[in-house]
C-alpha cells in the first residue's frame, strides 16, 4: 500500500525530514489511531462484514484504522516512506531468522503440549498473522522505528511509551488483577525486546513482523496459554526462544565487526 501510494509523489518530497516535525507529527498520527481503534474498529469490523467475508473484513479494518499513520509517513518521506518502515529489508531473510529463533518454542510446545484440534486457518489469520504483522507495522516500525531513527531520542524514551500503550491494549485477556499485572509487564518486556532486535538487525520490518507472527503461532498450534502471560513450560520455551534470539544476534554482530546501535550513546538521547 504505502510503496503504490509512494510510486506518484514528486521526489522533491523524498527529502529526510526534520527531527522537529518527526517527533510532533509522529505521536499525534499514533495518538489519532489509538483512538481510531479503541472506538470505531469493532464497528466497522461489523460494518464490512455485511459486505464481505470475516477475515477480509478484519484485515480491512486494520488497515483503514491504520490510515493516519500510513498519511504521515508518506507526507514526511514521500519515497522513501517504503524504507523509513523498513519494508525495503530482505523478506526471505526476516522470515529465516524469524524461523530459527522460535523453534524452541515449536519444538519446545509440541513435546509437551497437546496439538490444538479446534484451530482453523481463520484464527490463525486474525491471532497470528494478522496481529503480527500489523502490531509490528504499527507499534515498532511507524511509533518506535521513526522516533528512534529520525530524531534525537534515545531508545529507551523512543520505546517506552509505545510500550505501555501495548502493554495496556493485551489487558482484555484476564480480570485478574494479578495475571493482568503480569501480562502488562511480560508485554512491555516483549515490545522492548522486539524494539531492540528491529533495530540491531538493520530495522527489518519482515523479520520483525514474522517473528511475532510465528510466536503466535506456536502459541496457537499447541495450546501453550490462554493468554500472553501463559504457564510455567509456556515461558520456559518462549525464554530459550529469546535466548537464542540474543545469543544469535551477539555472535552475528561479533563475527561481522558490526558496530552496536544500541548503545551508552544512543540509550538516553543520540549525542
Amino acid at each position: 500500500m504505502v510503496a503504490k501510494l509512494t510510486y506518484f509523489w514528486p521526489k522533491q518530497f523524498s527529502m529526510k525530514p526534520s527531527s522537529k516535525f518527526v517527533i510532533w507529527f509522529v505521536p499525534l498520527a499514533f495518538a489519532i489511531y489509538i483512538l481510531i481503534n479503541k472506538f470505531y474498529f469493532a464497528e466497522l469490523y461489523h460494518f464490512l462484514m455485511n459486505y464481505t467475508e470475516a477475515v477480509l473484513a478484519y484485515f480491512m479494518a486494520y488497515l483503514l484504522v491504520g490510515l493516519p499513520l500510513f498519511v504521515t509517513v508518506i507526507i514526511l518521506f514521500g519515497r522513501q516512506s517504503f524504507e523509513a518502515l523498513g519494508m525495503s529489508r530482505s523478506l526471505l531473510k526476516g522470515f529465516g531468522l524469524a524461523l530459527l529463533f522460535t523453534l524452541p518454542m515449536f519444538i519446545g510446545y509440541a513435546v509437551v503440549f497437546d496439538f490444538n484440534q479446534n484451530l482453523d486457518w481463520r484464527q490463525i489469520m486474525l491471532g497470528a498473522v494478522f496481529a503480527g504483522f500489523f502490531e509490528e507495522m504499527y507499534f515498532r516500525a511507524f511509533f518506535f522505528g521513526l522516533l528512534f531513527r529520525y530524531t534525537r531520542l534515545g531508545f529507551i524514551p523512543s520505546v517506552l511509551l509505545g510500550a505501555i500503550i501495548f502493554g495496556s491494549l493485551h489487558l482484555y485477556q484476564s480480570n485478574d488483577i494479578g495475571v493482568m499485572t503480569g501480562i502488562f509487564i511480560t508485554t512491555i518486556l516483549g515490545a522492548g525486546f522486539f524494539a531492540w532486535l528491529y533495530t540491531e538487525w538493520k530495522f527489518n520490518f519482515w523479520f520483525i513482523a514474522w517473528l511475532h507472527t510465528m510466536m503466535n503461532l506456536s502459541w496457537m498450534l499447541f495450546e501453550a496459554g490462554d493468554n500472553a502471560l501463559g504457564g510455567i513450560w509456556s515461558n520456559v520455551f518462549r525464554v530459550m526462544a529469546i535466548a537464542l534470539a540474543i545469543f544469535i544476534t551477539i555472535r552475528y554482530k561479533s563475527m561481522h565487526g558490526s558496530k552496536w546501535v544500541i548503545n551508552r550513546n544512543t540509550l538516553i538521547s543520540k549525542t
